[in-house]
């Protein structure tokens, strides 16, 4: 049999899986892969036990348990002042890994392109791939790492069907601002560019900025989605809790997609994270990220 055609050819094993075996062979501390290392708060793993014996061990709603949603929902109305429906606009997923694929197979055609930053996570290039879409590669201005916006307007076409917008940024740890969002706001207006934010370092940002969430922007909201997880955040990133918040059309979209990608996440560690996110410890945890950092 002659062997089947690659849909990723030039595409090896991900950086990061060659990284952390290198650091765990060579007994070095690995820099290479976003995990902390600090154990997950002791409230939240008590929260887990507790639903591993109250019987929360079969599948999940696939948007995620609502008790969880609602919690999202809630978290980000107090963080950005954007009122979100549960049940209508929260997708909790399988890590943001799966949200960030979700999005761009949901939403990129054959043709299609779909401009990112370099450096870039290495997940988005691979999904454009398989999307049958083209990443456009802007590359970031040293030595601050800031986006060229003149270049964006240039790169823009009307194939341009999406922006990754990452921020924090990972690797560089750069950081948008309003000014930066406000300009994206007006590139894109009057198109119909959909924006992808990967968010998920929103509470590690230090010298008391603000995270410029694209949630924090109404103009945006029809046309934004925006990828966060747990693991960054709560020190437990093999639990793999990720979620995507999005206007109502473009959720049901995405949620045709993540139903055959993973269909649902585990669900005693949604219900523990949804107990977690209530109690007063949970919201002061992600709040003092900063501080618990620079300490």
């Amino acid at each position: 049999m002659q062997t089947p055609s690659s849909k990723l050819p030039g595409l090896g094993t991900t950086i990061f899986t060659v990284m952390s075996q290198l650091a765990a062979d060579c007994d070095a501390i690995n820099l290479s892969q976003g995990f902390p290392d600090f154990e997950a708060p002791d409230e939240l793993l008590e929260r887990v036990r507790h639903h591993l014996r109250a019987g929360h061990n079969q599948y999940a709603p696939m948007a995620g348990v609502p008790e969880l949603r609602r919690q999202i929902a809630a978290k980000t109305e107090r963080m950005y002042g954007r009122r979100t429906d549960a049940d209508a606009e929260v997708t909790v997923t399988s890590g943001a890994t799966e949200a960030l694929y979700a999005a761009i197979e949901a939403f990129v055609d054959r043709g299609d392109e779909v401009i990112v930053f370099d450096p870039a996570y290495d997940s988005y290039d691979p999904a454009i791939t398989l999307a049958g879409g083209r990443a456009i590669h802007i590359p970031l201005l040293a030595p601050g790492f800031r986006v060229d916006w003149n270049r964006v307007a240039d790169a823009i076409t009307e194939r341009t069907r999406m922006i990754v917008l990452n921020t924090p940024h990972n690797p560089t740890g750069s950081v948008l601002d309003d000014a930066d969002v406000r300009t994206v706001a007006s590139l894109v207006d009057a198109t119909d560019i959909l924006l992808l934010g990967d968010e998920v370092y929103e509470h590690i940002i230090f010298d008391g900025r603000t995270h410029a969430s694209l949630l924090r922007y109404p103009e945006l909201a029809h046309r934004s989605l925006v990828v966060s997880s747990f693991g960054k955040t709560f020190h437990m990133t093999g639990w793999k809790i990720g979620y995507c918040v999005a206007p109502p059309n473009l959720m049901a979209e995405f949620r045709r997609v993540h139903q055959f990608l993973q269909f649902c996440v585990v669900t005693p560690m949604q219900f523990a994270l949804a107990d977690f996110l209530a109690m007063e410890t949970g919201k002061n945890h992600y709040l003092d990220l900063p501080a618990f950092y620079e300490a």
